[in-house]
Parts: C-alpha cells; structure tokens; sequence
C-alpha cells in the first residue's frame, strides 16, 4: 500500500438527482427524492475514491460494512455531495466516515469499512464462489 492513507484524507462526489435516482418499486416511482441504495452507491464510490490512488498494483479493496442515517431528504433536482473522509487505518481495514450534503443541509451520514487485500485472495474468493 502507497504511503498517505491518513485520518482527515477524504474525497467527494458532486450529483444531481435525478428521477432515475429516486425510490422505483415494481417500476413504479415511490418519491421524488434521492434514494437510500443511491446514496449508499455513492458513499461507497467515494470511499473507493479515497483508497484507489493508494492501492499497489497488487491490491484490491473490498466493501464489508457500510452504514447510513437519513438525515433530511433531497428533491430532483437537487445538487448533493458526497464526501469519504478517513476516520482509522487498522491493518488493512479502512474505515470512513460518510455524509451528504446539499446546499450544506446534511441528507445522511453514515461509515464505509473496506478491507484491503491482495487480488490474488480476492481472485481465490472468486473462485471459491462461482458456480
């Protein structure tokens, strides 16, 4: 691992909502706001933001824990961003806090727990799985 993966390092993701982003069940549109699983999506994106330039090429990351609390909803339309910031490195789980904002109105907060391995274990659990 690359040498800078230190507490306060962070990376944001700037969106627009939009419709497609928005709670669908059974194709149809429950609110117009931004939902749970996009807002986890891209607090996950960002974590990966924060890790990625620090990987070896040896190196892969894996998600094992995320959590989130809605704070305040946002409409379509609405400019939101997401921000990882480092909280602790211990061995090779990182973990990061989360948040979305919009118009610094704080939308959920949350932690993103990456477990960071070499991609021949990662190739090994691939396996071990496939069909």
């Amino acid at each position: 691992m690359k040498a800078g993966l230190e507490p306060g390092k962070h990376a944001e993701i700037e969106i627009t909502v939009t419709p497609a982003m928005c709670p669908h069940f059974d194709g149809e549109l429950v609110h117009p706001l931004f939902s749970t699983w996009e807002t986890v999506h891209y607090m996950e994106m960002a974590g990966r933001k924060v890790l990625a330039p620090h990987l070896d090429d040896d190196e892969e990351a894996l998600g094992a824990h995320i959590t989130l609390d809605h704070k305040s909803p946002a409409l379509i339309g609405a400019r939101v961003v997401v921000r990882a910031e480092i909280e602790s490195l211990h061995g090779q789980r990182l973990t990061c806090r989360v948040t979305a904002k919009s118009d610094g109105r704080l939308l959920a907060t949350g932690r993103f727990v990456q477990i960071i391995m070499p991609k021949s274990r990662v190739a090994a659990l691939l396996d071990r799985h496939a069909p």
